[in-house]
């Protein structure tokens, strides 16, 4: 079909209509096909080297599934609507005494507030420590590493997916990473460990409403000379916040706290 002008080029798009690639949104997310645990609203399958990003009601789970084997889904959060709260890696480290996430973790604001809880996990290969990958490094690495290339770095990716939610580079902290695992060594390397296998999964749950921005590109330290990532699904749908009751909540004194912290603070907002 001919696209010279401009009704070629119109025709040619409402040809498309209804075609479907390997990776691409369901929209609307209801109808997803598969079966999920209450009403869908994010489905999505991100290809290697592409970027995604959501806002996401509080007690909403999200559930990031490694199709192939070898995604890296770096991910950061932040509080909708006030973009200063937001992931931070190191106090997620330190204030749990971890540095290894999984099942019964916490993300951690600046704030000491819950921003996601992790009630799930099949993989056990994750990293909070080296965050994403950099033009330069990619640069170095790959030969490129801008948004348009063969080879993205994740900072580039999660550059666009931030502008798009009214941030700015600037408001790019450390991510976290799914699915491709470090280890550190008693002389304090890092060792890495690479991914459990084809589908793997993790499942957060949103404790506050959340801007979601995720990359998946390799991780930084994957020591492969071409560049490896396979597409990372992407599902969420409604639920509730972690209630009384639940034992995520009273895990641990610095978990409990930090719920008491974050309970604290919607209270005031009249948020119950």
């Amino acid at each position: 079909m001919a696209t010279a002008t401009t009704h070629g080029a119109r025709d040619h798009a409402r040809a498309q209509h209804g075609s479907r690639a390997d990776a691409m949104p369901v929209v609307p997310a209801s109808d997803w096909p598969g079966e999920a645990p209450g009403p869908v609203v994010w489905a999505e399958t991100v290809a290697g080297g592409n970027y995604t990003h959501k806002v996401l009601a509080r007690g909403t789970e999200l559930r990031l599934t490694d199709l192939a084997g070898d995604a890296c889904a770096h991910l950061l959060l932040y509080v909708d609507g006030r973009p200063w709260e937001r992931l931070n890696t190191a106090d997620t480290v330190k204030v749990q005494w971890n540095a290894y996430l999984g099942a019964g973790r916490l993300l951690l604001s600046g704030q000491g507030r819950v921003l996601a809880s992790l009630t799930a996990d099949t993989s056990g290969r994750h990293d909070a420590l080296c965050g994403t990958s950099t033009l330069v490094r990619n640069t170095e690495r790959y030969g490129d590493g801008t948004p348009q290339s063969a080879s993205p770095a994740g900072r580039e990716l999660l550059k666009p997916a931030a502008l798009k939610n009214g941030l700015a580079p600037r408001d790019l902290p450390p991510s976290l990473s799914f699915f491709q695992g470090v280890e550190v060594r008693e002389d304090g390397a890092l060792d890495f460990t690479g991914s459990a296998g084809p589908g793997a999964a993790v499942t957060l749950r949103a404790e506050q409403d959340l801007t979601v921005l995720i990359a998946n590109v390799p991780h930084p330290l994957d020591p492969r000379p071409a560049y490896t990532c396979t597409p990372l699904e992407v599902l969420a749908w409604r639920a509730h916040p972690t209630a009384p009751g639940d034992p995520l909540l009273d895990a641990t004194p610095e978990g409990r706290r930090a719920f008491l912290n974050t309970a604290d603070h919607l209270a005031a907002r009249g948020i119950q």
